[in-house]
């Protein structure tokens, strides 16, 4: 691990990022993850294809899963999202929640960076996929990680 990586894993505020997860999942169905990796990814929206099926994220009611993968050691991530947001959203929505996190990541306010692409996040998924009653948090609001269970 490089010591960028080690810097922006104790720069998180995990607590902060699973409080905003939780209260934007409080105004949509869809199911909102973070993942963070020490690992190098080359291609990174491959790499987070990969972790959105090992994290389940596939397999929610409405397909309507988002996965914010981050790889600092590669100094790059990706916001990707299941078949129900991309067919109602499309490509455009996902450069527009990666251009309002790029700049925030540069200025190493990693937190700050992530909770706005969350609150972007929640303003189209409320509209999208409104919560329903009797919804249920289908999936961790904790960050995940390399070494970390899921």
């Amino acid at each position: 691990m490089t010591m960028e990586t080690k810097f922006f894993l104790n720069a998180l505020q995990d607590e902060a990022i699973a409080s905003a997860i939780a209260a934007a999942e409080r105004q949509t169905s869809a199911e909102i993850r973070v993942f963070v990796t020490e690992k190098s990814a080359d291609n990174v929206v491959r790499e987070a294809e990969k972790q959105f099926l090992r994290l389940g994220m596939a397999k929610t009611e409405l397909r309507n899963g988002v996965l914010i993968y981050i790889s600092p050691k590669s100094q790059t991530f990706a916001v990707i999202g299941d078949r129900g947001i991309h067919e109602k959203c499309g490509p455009a929505f996902w450069e527009e929640i990666a251009a309002g996190m790029t700049p925030l990541l540069k200025s190493e306010r990693f937190t700050e960076a992530i909770t706005f692409g969350i609150g972007k996040l929640e303003k189209v998924l409320a509209r999208e996929f409104p919560f329903r009653a009797g919804d249920r948090n289908e999936l961790p609001n904790e960050i995940a990680r390399d070494d970390r269970e899921l």
